[in-house]
């Protein structure tokens, strides 16, 4: 089964990390927030991706091309002959696809369509992490049999919370955590029937699609109530390197 992850946003609000490396690109612990996303899916058996690049596509192109040998230790002979003593490897299978600058969310996934009529596939933002199990999500669209699934989460609370007798406050809550604000967090579980609720590269996956799935009652949710984090800020970005820095990581469910 393939798995999706739009990575071709310019990501503006990064501006000091995304002027010369796509978001995706950004380091979480000397990884790319994108290998982070891969690692989780691939910690539950989903090995193949379709990577809808845009800004700065030849970045991830290149790191990509020069993944195995640059995670491992090499010996370069005077011929330029490359011995790669393996210290390990992933088993993955990854398309790079270039779907435009300019193009949608939605737009890319329409982009896709050659790979994705098929089968079942995920797809998620190359921006966020979650500890989200993956094979229940997977489990819970199929016992559904609807066209897609959506991953609803509470987004993590900026700031703290205040309650109020008269005046006074009688409580104080350091960033509590939203009781019913679900949102959409990525990790969907898509059928191909989905690609017919995307008219082209100006459709936002977000809006008209996932507007017009829900009327016609083909989206469920899959509430996760575990860890969600995006990487839309600096804040968000050290927030991030900081959990990786203490040893708690929570969307590190791999060895």
């Amino acid at each position: 089964m393939k798995t999706v992850i739009l990575a071709g946003g310019m990501g503006t609000r990064l501006a000091e990390e995304t002027d010369v490396t796509p978001k995706p690109m950004v380091e979480i612990g000397g990884s790319p927030i994108l290998w982070h996303i891969m690692k989780l899916y691939s910690t539950a058996g989903f090995n193949e991706f379709v990577v809808a690049l845009g800004y700065r596509a030849e970045v991830v192109k290149r790191y990509f091309l020069n993944y195995y040998h640059l995670r491992n230790d090499l010996t370069i002979g005077g011929d330029g002959r490359v011995e790669v003593h393996d210290g390990g490897r992933d088993d993955w299978l990854i398309h790079l696809i270039d779907t435009g600058v300019e193009t949608q969310t939605g737009g890319r996934i329409k982009r896709l369509a050659d790979h994705l009529r098929d089968e079942t596939f995920m797809l998620t933002y190359g921006d966020g992490l979650a500890d989200v199990n993956c094979s229940a999500l997977l489990d819970f669209h199929r016992a559904h049999g609807k066209l897609a699934t959506v991953t609803a989460v509470r987004p993590p609370a900026r700031f703290g919370g205040l309650l109020f007798d008269g005046d006074l406050v009688s409580e104080f809550t350091e960033k509590p955590q939203i009781g019913e604000g679900w949102i959409n967090g990525g990790f969907f579980v898509l059928e191909p029937g989905v690609l017919d609720y995307i008219e082209g590269d100006e459709s936002i996956w977000e809006r008209e699609p996932l507007e017009r799935l829900a009327q016609d009652g083909q989206l469920v949710a899959f509430r996760h109530d575990g860890f969600w984090q995006p990487m839309d800020t600096l804040r968000d970005v050290r927030f991030l390197e900081g959990l990786w820095q203490s040893g708690a990581v929570p969307w590190k469910l791999w060895e």
